[in-house]
């Protein structure tokens, strides 16, 4: 019986001890990378310094973990606008053309088709 009491309190301690550990360590972080899509159906593509825009172009942007910005193409509405995003949660972004406080249009991180 005493044994099993012995026992009892180690698991405990350990399963203490792994919590604290656990709770220590940082949060992975969000990372802004990843597919995007607009509320009216347009789409982009984020891998670390490389845009695919939704014109199609690829450019390289300005990169931060949370935050995006790029210069949009001729080619495309806005062009020569900057186009800012900035990550707000794991599915959201905020991205505003022109100027880093026009107004934000909130797009959504686009759903995986199979």
């Amino acid at each position: 019986m005493r044994e099993m009491r012995k026992l009892k309190n180690s698991l405990a301690a350990l399963t203490f001890a792994l919590a604290s550990l656990a709770a220590s360590l940082p949060a992975r972080a969000d990372a802004i990378d990843g597919a995007w899509c607009s509320p009216d159906g347009k789409h982009l593509k984020i891998t670390g310094r490389k845009i695919t825009t939704p014109g199609g172009a690829l450019l390289d942007g300005d990169y931060s973990r949370h935050a995006f910005s790029y210069v949009a193409p001729a080619s495309e509405p806005g062009g020569g606008d900057t186009i800012y995003m900035q990550l707000m949660n794991e599915t959201t972004a905020l991205v505003r053309q022109g100027t880093p406080v026009a107004q934000p249009i909130t797009w959504k991180r686009c759903e995986a088709t199979s």
